[in-house]
C-alpha cells in the first residue's frame, strides 16, 4: 500500500467545490456535445453533484443552498442557479459516462 500519498478532507463546501472545478477540468470536457445548450459547463455541474452528496441532500436541497450561499456560486462560477431538474439529467448523463460511481 503506498502511504506517500495522503488524502485530506475538508468540512468548507467552497474548497470543496474549487477542487472539485479544478480536477474536473483536467478529467472531462467543458460540454457533453457541440450542441450543448452552454449554461453550466460539465465541470459546474459534477462540482454540484459532489456538493450535493456534501450536504447529504437531493436536487431541490442543493438548488435551495445554492440560492443561499453567493460564496459557493462564486467558487461554482456560476451566474444563475440551475433548475433541479438540470442537476437530475447531469447525473444520469455522468453516470453514464462513468464520471459519477454511485449517487
Amino acid at each position: 500500500m503506498d502511504t506517500t500519498t495522503l488524502r485530506r478532507s475538508t468540512r468548507s463546501p467552497v474548497a470543496l467545490a474549487r477542487k472539485d472545478l479544478e480536477v474536473s477540468r483536467q478529467a472531462l470536457p467543458a460540454h457533453s456535445s457541440k450542441y450543448s445548450k452552454r449554461t453550466f459547463t460539465q465541470h459546474q455541474l459534477l462540482a454540484m453533484l459532489v456538493l450535493k452528496q456534501f450536504f447529504k441532500t437531493d436536487d431541490r436541497g442543493m438548488v435551495a443552498l445554492l440560492e443561499d450561499l453567493p460564496a459557493l456560486r462564486d467558487a461554482l462560477e456560476i451566474s444563475k442557479v440551475p433548475h433541479h431538474t438540470t442537476l437530475f439529467h447531469a447525473q444520469k448523463r455522468l453516470g453514464k459516462k462513468g464520471a459519477l460511481i454511485a449517487c
